[in-house]
C-alpha cells in the first residue's frame, strides 16, 4: 500500500444522511461445495460462539468509531446464515439495530440453502426482522446438484419456498448457476421453466466460473469432467432472458432479473459504487476512499474483533491510517480517483436500464462525461452503448455477453 497515494472521497463521511450499507459475513457451511472459492468452512461447529460474540462486537465497534451512521440495507451471506444456530441471526440485527440508525423499511436480506428452510427456521428468520431470502438453487436437475454438492433437491426448493411464503416472505430471490459441465441446453431450460412456476420475485443466473483452488476446477483439469462450453453458455443466458421476459421478469442488470419495484438494494449500492461496511471473517468494505478487508481465519477474527471492542473510540472522520489500524482489518488498498471512477463506470453500466452520467459524476465528485468523453464516444461508434432520449447511457442487448468489452475500456 502507497501511503502517499490521496484516498478518493477520504473527505466524505459515512455518517452522512445518504447512509451506508453493511454486509455480515457468515463462515459457516455443513458443507462445502465443489465450485465455491468463498471464504467459507465446514466442521468448526465449536466455534459458532466465539463468532458471535466477534461478529456483535465488531458491529458495536465500527458503529461507536463511525458515529452511528445510518444503514439503507442490511445482508447477512456467506456461507449460510441459514446454518447458525436458533436465534444468532436475531442476535446479529438485535446489534445492529442497535448500533445504527436503520433506515424504515430497509431490505433486510438472508442468504439460505433450501433444505435449512423449515416453516420453524422461516418463522424464526422473519421475526428477526429479515425481509428478504436469497436461496441458493443452482439448479432444478437433481444429477446435476449432486455434481455440485449441494445438499438439497429439486423437490425440497419448491418445498423451502412454500414455506417462505407461510412466514410472510413476500421477497425471495433464487439463484441459479448455468454453463456446468455435462449441463445440456434442455435441462437448463427445465429448470428456468420449473422456477418460474414458482413466481419468485427475484432470480439470479450466473455463469459457472472455474475458480482457481477448487475442486471442481481440478476435476476439469483432471479430465474427470468436461470442460464448459462457453457457447452453449451463451445459448443458455439467450434462452433464459427470452423466458424471463416473457413471465414478465424486468432484466435490470445483466445477471439478475426481478418483478417490478424488486431489485436487490443491496446490490444496487455495490453497482453504484456506493459506501458500504462489511463484518465477519474475509468480509471486505469500501469506505473513505479506501477498500479493506477483515481477517480470513474465523478464529482468528474472533480475538481480533475482541481486540477491537476494547479500543474503538468515536472518530472525527475515517481515514486509510485509522482504518489500517482496526485490529480486524487485514490489509487496506486507497483507491485513487483515477481508479474510482474506472470503477463507478464498469459498475454503473451494469445495470440495463442505463447510467445517468450527470448523476453519477455528482455522486463521486467526478466529471465522468469530460473524463471518458474519448472511451463514450468510441464504444458508442463500435455499437457497445447507446444513449437513449433522456441523457442516460447503457449496454446495447447485443452487447450484454461481451460487455467486458465494454467495462475494460474505463480501465487505467
Amino acid at each position: 500500500m502507497t501511503q502517499a497515494v490521496e484516498p478518493h472521497g477520504a473527505s466524505r463521511s459515512p455518517a452522512r444522511d445518504e447512509g451506508i450499507s453493511l454486509y455480515v459475513h457468515v463462515p459457516f457451511c455443513l458443507s462445502k461445495c465443489p465450485y465455491c472459492d468463498f471464504n467459507t468452512y465446514q466442521g468448526i461447529e465449536s466455534q459458532f460462539g466465539d463468532y458471535l460474540a466477534g461478529v456483535t462486537g465488531e458491529i458495536e465497534a465500527w458503529a461507536r468509531a463511525l458515529g452511528r451512521p445510518s444503514v439503507n440495507t442490511i445482508f447477512l451471506g456467506g456461507g449460510t446464515p441459514s446454518y447458525l444456530p436458533d436465534g444468532d441471526a436475531g442476535q446479529i440485527l438485535e446489534s445492529i439495530a442497535g448500533s445504527y440508525r436503520v433506515r424504515d423499511g430497509a431490505e433486510i436480506t438472508a442468504e439460505c440453502n433450501p433444505n435449512d428452510l423449515t416453516l420453524e427456521k422461516c418463522v424464526e428468520l422473519r421475526a428477526t426482522g429479515i425481509n428478504r431470502i436469497s436461496m441458493g438453487v443452482q439448479s432444478m436437475d437433481n444429477g446435476l446438484l449432486a455434481m455440485l454438492g449441494r445438499r438439497h433437491d429439486a423437490d425440497e426448493v419448491i418445498g423451502a419456498l412454500k414455506c417462505c411464503r407461510r412466514a410472510g416472505f413476500d421477497n425471495v430471490n433464487l439463484d441459479l448457476i448455468y454453463g456446468l459441465p455435462r449441463q445440456t441446453l434442455e435441462q437448463w431450460q427445465d429448470t428456468v421453466e420449473r422456477i418460474l412456476a414458482q413466481s419468485p420475485e427475484h432470480i439470479s443466473m450466473y455463469s459457472l466460473t472455474l475458480e482457481e483452488g477448487t475442486p471442481l476446477r481440478h476435476w476439469v483439469q483432471q479430465g474427470r469432467l468436461p470442460e464448459p462450453d462457453p457457447d452453449l453458455a451463451a445459448d443458455m443466458y439467450d434462452l433464459a432472458r427470452a423466458e424471463l421476459g416473457d413471465a414478465g421478469y424486468h432484466h435490470y442488470e445483466i445477471s439478475n432479473w426481478c418483478r417490478a419495484g424488486r431489485e436487490s438494494q443491496h446490490n444496487l449500492a455495490y453497482w453504484r459504487n456506493l459506501e458500504w461496511l462489511g463484518v465477519g471473517p474475509g468480509a471486505h468494505s469500501s469506505l473513505a476512499g479506501c477498500r479493506f478487508w477483515t481477517v480470513r481465519s474465523p478464529r482468528e477474527y474472533a480475538q481480533k474483533a475482541s481486540e477491537w471492542v476494547e479500543m474503538a473510540e468515536p472518530w472525527a472522520s475515517a481515514t486509510a491510517g485509522r482504518i489500517e489500524g482496526v485490529p480486524t482489518v487485514d490489509g487496506l488498498e486507497v483507491i485513487d480517483e483515477e481508479t474510482a471512477a474506472a470503477e463507478t463506470m464498469f459498475l454503473g453500466l451494469r445495470l440495463l436500464d442505463g447510467m445517468d452520467v450527470s448523476a453519477a459524476s455528482e455522486r463521486s465528485g467526478i466529471d465522468l462525461m469530460a473524463r471518458y468523453a474519448t472511451e463514450l464516444a468510441e464504444l458508442t461508434t463500435d455499437g457497445l452503448l447507446v444513449w437513449d432520449a433522456d441523457g442516460r447511457v447503457r449496454l446495447r442487448e447485443e452487447a450484454y455477453l461481451v460487455a467486458n468489452q465494454a467495462f475494460t475500456r474505463f480501465l487505467p
